[in-house]
């Protein structure tokens, strides 16, 4: 059973598959090599750690005591965890557009 802390993490789970799918698959100008499929595996895997590593934080270090009460553990972990996968694409995407580019 998951801890309570990864709930973030698991409901996001669907929408962060299909961000990594959208970033695996576009741009389909870029030149399609091993080395460009092992950066994607490896920035997506980045991604999904940091978001987890993001949520584990915001849940063990959001502050209770406000007018939101125990459910702000869970916003506060959703947030970072989503922004943290988030930062990391698109820091990806624009590395690899950069790395990748299909010279003519």
């Amino acid at each position: 059973m998951a801890d309570v802390a990864d709930l973030a993490l698991i409901l996001f789970l669907p929408w962060f598959l299909i961000l990594g799918a959208l970033y695996w698959f576009y741009p389909r100008t870029l030149e399609k090599s091993p080395a460009r499929r092992r950066f994607d595996l490896a920035m997506l895997a980045t991604a999904f750690m940091a978001a987890f590593f993001a949520g584990r934080w915001g849940y063990a270090f959001a502050d209770t005591s406000i007018e939101a009460g125990p459910i702000w553990r869970q916003v506060l972990a959703s947030l970072l965890a989503y922004k943290a996968f988030l930062l990391v694409v698109a820091v990806a995407w624009a590395w690899r557009g950069m790395r990748f580019r299909k010279t003519a």
